[in-house]
């Protein structure tokens, strides 16, 4: 449903280059598809005619209904916050912030209510953009526990903005088995284009849950796990596993040649099933096991990306987005551009070391894959 196939069109090249004849430059990668996919599922909420179409055209879903249902069920199970029974804590918001001179519709600002648990509030883009701005980034701190404390930055709005959609995820999962830090060594990376870098890895002897697989291997690492919850309407002991919970688990995927990411990002793209049909079920011993730390962090717009790679192109035209059903002008009268998308930036954080994992998970219960990313380069922290 989420189309996690769509990787290929959101990487960046494997890698930088630079004058000719000069080194090459690893680029790491990180992005939530979730956040994504929610971000496009509110704004379809609101959407109408040939605008509406594209969206759950470029999503995997035949209509706005389905695309709400998937999104609600995903903040339900894969989003929801863990960590008063023993699992991950989850931090997800999702908002409409609107110029003060346009009214959301009833209806748009129930359903966002309904499947998103999406909060809505006007904000003075017209006179005080900057101002706009700070409020905003506010609400993601309070509604993230201060983990997520900027979504925006001044330069991304201005006096001719009239609507601003935003979901952050904020992931924090500690692993099942977790590394002793004073196993940690440095050792050698290797990167893409032949070169080294010293960088800590984390090591264990214990078994791991590891797959062989045509060209490439899976690790699967769970998190810790929360407490099976009881059925709904009942205290019962004996009901206690009636609804299970969510098991979050981080999944690498190593090519068995250095040169060989590419040809794997090709498979990985070529069909969501590709994604969870190929993990490990068993553990396996591996003796010397070490797997490197590392922190990315990428923000930015993927407008383009959505246009050229995705098809969704009508929203981001003035005078073509149809947006009939999310907004009005407070005053009928009033001249103005319609509404339409100017942008959607994105911004995602991945961390990991020995302890778990900050912002990036994966639930087998909706099958929601919450944060993807490339590492070539684990010394580079961007």
């Amino acid at each position: 449903m989420c189309h996690q196939y769509r990787y290929r069109q959101l990487q960046a090249p494997p890698v930088v280059a630079g004058e000719p004849g000069g080194p090459t430059a690893a680029v790491n990668l990180v992005f939530s598809p979730v956040s994504i996919y929610a971000a496009l599922a509110l704004l379809a909420a609101g959407a109408h005619g040939g605008t509406l179409q594209e969206l759950p055209d470029a999503l995997g879903g035949d209509s706005r209904d389905n695309l709400s249902a998937f999104a609600r069920r995903a903040a339900e199970r894969a989003l929801a916050d863990r960590s008063r029974s023993g699992g991950p804590a989850v931090a997800f918001a999702c908002g409409a912030s609107h110029d003060t001179a346009w009214a959301l519709l009833p209806a748009f600002r129930d359903a966002a209510a309904a499947s998103y648990n999406a909060e809505a509030h006007a904000v003075d883009f017209s006179n005080e953009p900057e101002k706009a701005v700070g409020e905003i980034n506010g609400c993601w701190a309070a509604a993230t526990n201060k983990h997520i404390d900027s979504i925006l930055d001044p330069s991304s709005v201005n006096t001719l903005t009239s609507l601003v959609l935003s979901c952050a995820i904020h992931f924090r999962g500690r692993w099942e088995a977790q590394f002793a830090k004073a196993h940690t060594v440095v050792d050698k990376f290797h990167s893409l284009d032949g070169s080294t870098a010293d960088v800590p890895f984390m090591c264990s002897v214990r078994s791991q849950y590891i797959a062989i697989r045509n060209g490439h291997k899976v690790l699967n690492l769970p998190y810790r796990s929360p407490a099976p919850a009881p059925r709904k309407g009942s205290s019962s002991e004996s009901n206690v596993g009636d609804d299970p919970a969510p098991k979050y688990s981080m999944c690498i995927f190593l090519p068995d040649e250095r040169d060989g990411l590419p040809g794997l990002i090709e498979k990985m793209s070529s069909g969501p099933g590709f994604w969870h049909y190929r993990l490990p079920t068993l553990q396996v011993p591996v003796g010397d096991f070490r797997l490197p730390k590392f922190k990315l962090s990428a923000s930015g717009s993927v407008r383009q990306v959505l246009r050229n790679g995705m098809g969704i192109n009508s929203v981001f035209v003035a005078g073509e987005a149809d947006l009939a059903d999310k907004a009005a002008k407070r005053d009928e009268d009033a001249a103005g551009t319609p509404l339409y998308v100017a942008d959607i930036c994105h911004k995602a954080v991945l961390e990991v070391n020995e302890g778990g994992t900050v912002a990036i998970g994966a639930t087998e219960v909706s099958r929601a894959i919450i944060f993807v990313g490339r590492v070539l380069d684990p010394s580079i922290s961007g």
